[in-house]
């Protein structure tokens, strides 16, 4: 935890974290990304299953238009009560 910003909570569902955290690059790696955000697995998994690199490379560091996409909203919706190591198998 850093003083100044609180606890850490996921970039995409703003649940905070326990022991799982895996870092995200906004704008990927392949398409010249560099800075990272952490996430729990299973909403990582979630944006790359909905999303191409190329499509994350356009909408940028931008959380909330990942959160417009209807089945990432979906998602968000029904993982915000779950404990923060939650997983489950994520499907197109």
């Amino acid at each position: 935890m850093d003083e100044e910003t609180g606890p850490l909570t996921c970039w995409l569902c703003g649940r905070g974290f326990e022991t799982l955290i895996q870092w995200h690059h906004p704008v990927p790696k392949s398409k010249k990304g560099r800075e990272t955000v952490p996430v729990h697995p299973i909403c990582h998994k979630t944006i790359h299953t909905n999303f191409t690199n190329a499509e994350l490379a356009r909408i940028g560091d931008d959380p909330d238009t990942i959160r417009e996409h209807p089945a990432i909203a979906k998602f968000v919706h029904w993982v915000r009560r779950k404990e923060p190591d939650f997983h489950a198998p994520t499907r197109r």
